[in-house]
């Protein structure tokens, strides 16, 4: 019988997506997908009465209603001095009726090239017809794949800036403003060839989406839930493919027979698994994605980020705001996959980021130069201005004391690890980092802003409780 059941398995795997069977001995990539930005028509609908109309324009395209959304990609034009929005070297879109969209980002051709100036936004709320004030989408990505690693050799990935999070809209205006080089009366810095606006609909939430969240049980769903102790094979397939939305919080360490996913071997200080929202769970289209993972050889450290994505969302949209950074690292920065390990949203509620398998030492794309045996864990939001919540930051050193106890990690420990190259340590340099870092710690950025970043003592001690240290 148990052959029988393998034989399924394996077919079915075959069919659908790769399954990893047992942690590699060493770092496992598969070579990037080629995806690219996806371009549609410029046209879009008619304005609304007082909105500057727009020629030039075809008919646009319905959204598609419901997951998986969509991606539009629009050229940046120059802006003329006299444009109230211009100066000399700026680009943008000028106000325009579009297609419902939530979040925003900018792209441009080359990885290597870095974005001087500012970014700024504004759009107006579907069924509205004021302007929200203009906003500022941070200028530079900094949670990327490393410089030489087969993910950026692929030729897929672009640059980008942090994508920021608006909320259901139909009308958009942008404008990229270079900063001065070297003074007040000096030229301005070019901005990056290729320059393009990333319109991002995450798609809807089904009932399952909703459910998953707050752990309930959706009505009228009558999806089989995965057998105990199936296996990780059986177990996988069952979440990858929509089975599991919501791994339920253990009082002790998961085993092969709690989740789908097979933990490394049991240590003596592991905290208790969070719950953990699945990518089920929050909708990830799965065909958006490369259909391989990539592991490294262990877990060594964390590293904390703020999303840049803004705190203008609710804990109902966190789902829809995680669908839009999964399409706008995919679609629109090339990547193969969500850059994160795992995402916290304002309520403490975890997320499960990269696929791979929650437990294992799943590659991410989230701290340039250090993605190799470490693990990335984006806090939804923007901390340099604001305090983060409690929730979240408790959710933060729940996660930590779980994770790095599955890997033999004191929260409170220095750790040693080797730079794939960024702009802080050089690359093959061995860099001592906390165990729980900030993004900050290993790449010169502000992430994950000043408030979050001076919790992160109070994490390491209070992840390390948790692991009974």
């Amino acid at each position: 019988m148990r052959a029988i059941l393998a034989t399924s398995i394996a077919v079915t795997c075959t069919a659908a997506l790769a399954l990893p069977l047992a942690l590699p001995a060493g770092a496992t990539t598969a070579s990037p997908a080629g995806t690219s930005a996806a371009g549609t028509s410029d046209g879009r609908p008619a304005p609304r009465a007082g909105q500057p109309a727009q020629t030039g324009q075809r008919p646009a395209q319905a959204a598609p209603a419901g997951i998986p959304g969509s991606t539009r990609s629009l050229p940046l034009r120059p802006l003329h001095t006299s444009d109230r929005s211009g100066s000399s070297g700026a680009q943008g879109r000028s106000a325009r009726g579009v297609a419902p969209f939530s979040m925003v980002g900018v792209v441009w051709d080359d990885p290597g090239a870095e974005l001087h100036g500012d970014v700024q936004v504004r759009t107006r709320p579907v069924g509205g017809t004021g302007w929200s004030g203009w906003q500022d989408v941070q200028a530079h990505d900094d949670d990327a794949p490393d410089p030489r690693s087969a993910e950026r050799r692929g030729g897929s990935v672009r640059g980008s800036t942090a994508p920021l999070w608006v909320g259901a809209s139909d009308a958009v205006e942008l404008r990229v403003l270079p900063e001065r080089d070297g003074g007040r009366t000096a030229v301005r810095r070019a901005l990056p060839a290729g320059m393009r606006l990333e319109l991002v609909d995450p798609g809807r939430d089904t009932p399952q989406v909703r459910a998953a969240r707050t752990g309930e049980q959706p009505s009228g769903d009558r999806r089989p839930k995965p057998p105990r102790n199936s296996g990780s094979v059986g177990s996988a397939l069952d979440a990858l493919l929509g089975g599991v939305f919501r791994l339920p919080a253990l009082g002790r360490p998961a085993g092969p027979g709690d989740d789908y996913d097979d933990e490394p071997t049991p240590r003596s200080h592991v905290g208790p698994r969070p719950a953990i929202v699945t990518r089920a769970g929050w909708g990830a289209d799965e065909r958006l994605r490369e259909r391989e993972f990539a592991y490294t050889r262990t877990v060594r450290a964390a590293f904390v980020h703020h999303s840049a994505t803004g705190n203008n969302y609710t804990c109902r949209q966190a789902p829809s705001v995680l669908r839009g950074i999964y399409r706008f690292h995919v679609k629109s920065s090339g990547w193969r996959d969500m850059g994160y390990n795992f995402l916290i949203d304002k309520c403490g509620t975890v997320y499960e980021g990269r696929a791979g398998g929650v437990a294992k030492p799943v590659m991410g794309a989230h701290t340039r130069g250090f993605n190799q045996n470490s693990m990335g864990i984006a806090v939804l939001g923007a901390f340099e201005n604001a305090n983060p919540p409690a929730a979240a930051v408790s959710a933060v050193a729940k996660l930590t004391a779980w994770k790095l106890g599955l890997y033999g990690v004191d929260p409170r420990a220095v750790t040693t690890l080797v730079s794939g190259g960024g702009n802080r340590f050089p690359k093959g340099s061995r860099a001592k980092l906390h165990a729980v870092s900030g993004h900050r710690d290993g790449f010169n950025t502000r992430c994950p802003g000043d408030r979050l970043y001076r919790k992160l003592g109070t994490v390491r001690d209070a992840a390390a409780r948790l692991q009974g240290r």
